[in-house]
């Protein structure tokens, strides 16, 4: 009989080092929105991987907002503290060349947690020179005591078995706790919503992303059709105006963007209607933040 294996493990480190996108590679399947902006992770993003001998569940933490006051922010410190609590396990992942005064401060908290830290070096395939790796292992691992450290590529799905075996030295043998044919515990709906969140972030300048939320209001499914009507939520008028774009022109970018990955990855026809709806200062209402789906933890 063969000895199984369970663990939560969360994924952390500082924007556009590639958390997301390691999530969604070890999964095989996209269920983490990923961006360059910072603060694009609101909840945390449980994916499930199975083999024959181990459960690994994978949560994509918020991280820290450190000098945000707004009730959002708070929601996402104390929603990123509660994952570490939980957790058996952290992966430390960061970009191959940069270790920068947030490496710091999030290894410094990680530390405090006490649990075991798996370094995860990103981005090894940007590297020109191979022979580069080894100073650059040599130079991370000397601060701190780790259980091992792996250089991968998240996008290339470079040394991910090797990640895998460290994850499994680590985890405690127990019984799986979830169906092994599970892959999210999240719902048609919130996946939706993140797709068209993640295609308005992207198109949009640094400070709105932060004030916009997706909400699915109606899906309909007929014969090889979803039709899907989803508001997108601003602040303020101004920001509606930036949504809408000159004679539509954005918010009909981010459908047609939205639009074609839903297709691909659902694998049916979409026809996705947009809105934009304001809802002045949600982001430090705590009634209107439940509303959305973000208040359990204030």
């Amino acid at each position: 009989m063969i000895k199984k294996k369970f663990g939560f493990v969360s994924i952390s480190g500082r924007t556009n080092v590639g958390k997301s996108t390691l999530i969604n590679s070890l999964l095989g399947k996209k269920i983490a929105i990923t961006s360059r902006k910072p603060q694009t992770t609101r909840n945390r993003i449980l994916g499930i991987l199975t083999n024959k001998d181990s459960q690994i569940v994978l949560l994509d933490t918020p991280g820290f907002h450190t000098g945000y006051k707004r009730a959002l922010n708070k929601y996402m410190n104390k929603l990123a503290a509660q994952c570490y609590e939980e957790v058996d396990l952290i992966i430390f992942v960061v970009d191959r060349y940069k270790w920068l005064q947030e490496e710091k401060n999030t290894l410094k908290r990680l530390k405090d947690i006490n649990k075991p830290i798996i370094l995860a070096i990103n981005k090894i395939d940007r590297l020109e020179n191979k022979n580069e790796l080894l100073p650059i292992m040599k130079e991370i691992q000397e601060k701190h005591d780790f259980s091992a450290v792996i250089p991968i590529s998240a996008l290339r799905k470079s040394n991910l078995e090797d990640l895998l075996v460290a994850i499994k030295k680590d985890l405690s043998s127990e019984p799986f706790h979830f169906p092994e044919d599970s892959v999210t515990e999240f719902s048609e709906n919130f996946f939706i919503s993140e797709i068209i969140r993640e295609k308005a972030i992207n198109r949009l300048g640094d400070e709105l992303p932060y004030r916009l939320n997706v909400g699915i209001e109606q899906i309909d499914k007929k014969k090889g059709l979803i039709t899907i009507h989803a508001n997108i939520v601003v602040e303020s008028s101004s920001q509606k105006g930036i949504i809408l774009g000159k004679q539509g022109s954005m918010i009909k970018a981010i459908g047609t963007s939205a639009r074609k990955e839903l297709e691909s990855e659902l694998r049916k026809k979409i026809n996705l209607q947009l809105f934009v709806k304001v809802s002045k200062k949600w982001t430090n209402n705590i009634n209107l933040m439940s509303k959305f789906g973000y208040g359990e933890n204030l």
